[in-house]
């Protein structure tokens, strides 16, 4: 799709088509995984990569599990933790793993993206980020333009730390703001202040690092539409390259932080929307574009260049820039693709330790995509990142006929054209603006593996 559509807001639609329904950070989805996949699996799957004509270069991911203090909206593994010695034996087993992962790798295979993830990377000092990125930089060739960019928490670095992190070779930031407002910040245990993170963003500016981008969340306890609107306008003046908007999803069934969220005290339903409303437009009017499902960019940002002409993709990390790579991951619950086969860590900091101090990989569980799988995820990958699917371009790719093996897809879309979400084109199907919100709506028609409305509902966040 050459041209960003401006969505639209529209609450019967939402109340429709809003429910639970997967992120599509990958297909299959991370709930597909099997137990029976095994380390030998995954060798085998690097070194038929290997065996490919022009072999993929490589993004690397290192999940950080530690943070210092809880945030109670947090579902990401993480390890709550202050010991002084948690960072140096978390880098002495991942250099283990890094010497069992990475001579499976042939040398010519260039790292175009490293992200480090958690947890809090920041709990890291900064001479441990830099001992992190040097044994990364000894195991794999980095190419010279490569992104390396890492997740911090404000409270956790001050700006002689930003520049320092500039000084090691990280060249881009994700800031973990999710709300500025003093009352919520107290209800979900994290507080920083708006000059706290003013000072972060101007040491990263004045230090020249390529991009910015910030994380919001809106659903968590005591916001209102007038205090989100005081963040994001906050937000807005400091004008990073990207922003994510997350809608929270309260699951304290499965995230045990979750438990000390008073539920009293969530916005209603009709709240959240109107939140969500007005953030919408706030962004859209201070001159940012719509990416996909809740992220937006600056107009030169290099994400709404990929938008537009066709190149972005979607992965772990979210949206990307960088299509066809192998992405490899590192420490506890990491999630790594090569080709059409995934591996996961084990979740268990000590599981994932005792496994590489023992010479073992700490795979737990992966897949490796079947034909139908293969199709279905170029498929979701197509509508989630262009909002256009050509079914010729399917067919060519996978020898199928794409009418008669999706009739019942394409049936189950009907309902979503008559609403005004996409439209049916000569070629295939097209997002329409009243879709743009529903990526993940429209992409679950082809997804096989979803059941019950109840599992959904239990396992993944709102779609709006």
């Amino acid at each position: 799709m050459s041209e960003l559509m401006r969505p639209s807001f529209d609450l019967e639609l939402i109340e429709k088509y809003g429910g639970p329904g997967p992120r599509y950070t990958s297909y299959p989805t991370a709930p597909q995984f099997s137990s029976n996949f095994q380390a030998v699996d995954w060798y085998a799957a690097i070194a038929e990569s290997n065996r490919l004509p022009i072999p993929a270069d490589l993004s690397l991911y290192v999940h950080v599990p530690f943070c210092a203090n809880p945030c109670f909206y947090c579902g990401c593994n993480r390890v709550i933790t202050r010991s002084p010695t948690a960072g140096d034996q978390f880098l002495d087993r991942l250099e283990q793993e890094l010497a069992l992962v990475a001579p499976r790798f042939d040398e010519d295979r260039l790292v175009r993206q490293l992200h480090l993830g958690g947890g809090t990377p920041t709990f890291l000092s900064v001479d441990q980020l830099g001992r992190l990125l040097t044994a990364l930089q000894r195991h794999f060739p980095f190419a010279e333009d490569a992104e390396i960019g890492l997740e911090i928490d404000p409270r956790t670095i001050d700006p002689r730390g930003i520049a320092q992190l500039r000084q090691l070779g990280f060249n881009r930031l994700s800031i973990g703001i999710q709300d500025l407002e003093p009352d919520v910040q107290q209800a979900v245990n994290r507080i920083h202040d708006t000059a706290m993170v003013s000072s972060v963003f101007g040491a990263a500016r004045a230090v020249g690092f390529d991009s910015i981008s910030v994380d919001l969340i809106y659903g968590l306890p005591l916001q209102t539409t007038a205090g989100f609107a005081r963040t994001v306008d906050t937000v807005g003046g400091l004008r990073p390259d990207r922003v994510s908007l997350f809608n929270y999803a309260h699951l304290p069934h499965l995230f045990k932080a979750q438990q000390r969220i008073d539920e009293s005290k969530l916005p209603t339903p009709s709240t959240k929307l109107a939140i969500f409303r007005n953030t919408l437009n706030r962004l859209l009017d201070v001159g940012y574009e719509f990416i996909g499902m809740d992220h937006f960019a600056l107009p030169g940002d290099s994400l709404v260049k990929a938008r537009r002409d066709g190149s972005m993709v979607r992965n772990f990390q979210g949206y990307s820039t960088h299509g066809g790579l192998d992405l490899v991951s590192f420490g506890p619950s990491a999630i790594s693709q090569v080709g059409d086969t995934f591996a996961q860590n084990a979740r268990g900091l000590d599981e994932w330790g005792i496994a590489v101090s023992e010479a073992r990989l700490p795979i737990i569980r992966g897949l490796s995509r079947n034909t139908d799988d293969a199709v279905r995820a170029e498929i979701i990958d197509r509508i989630m990142c262009t909002g256009e699917l050509v079914f010729r371009d399917i067919e060519k790719i996978f020898q199928l006929k794409f009418r008669r093996y999706f009739a019942d897809e394409l049936e189950a879309l009907e309902p979503l054209a008559s609403d005004g979400l996409i439209e049916w084109t000569n070629h295939g199907l097209r997002v329409l603006p009243a879709g743009m919100l529903f990526l993940r709506a429209i992409a679950k028609a082809f997804d096989q593996y979803l059941k019950s409305a109840d599992e959904q509902s239990s396992r993944f966040s709102r779609i709006v």
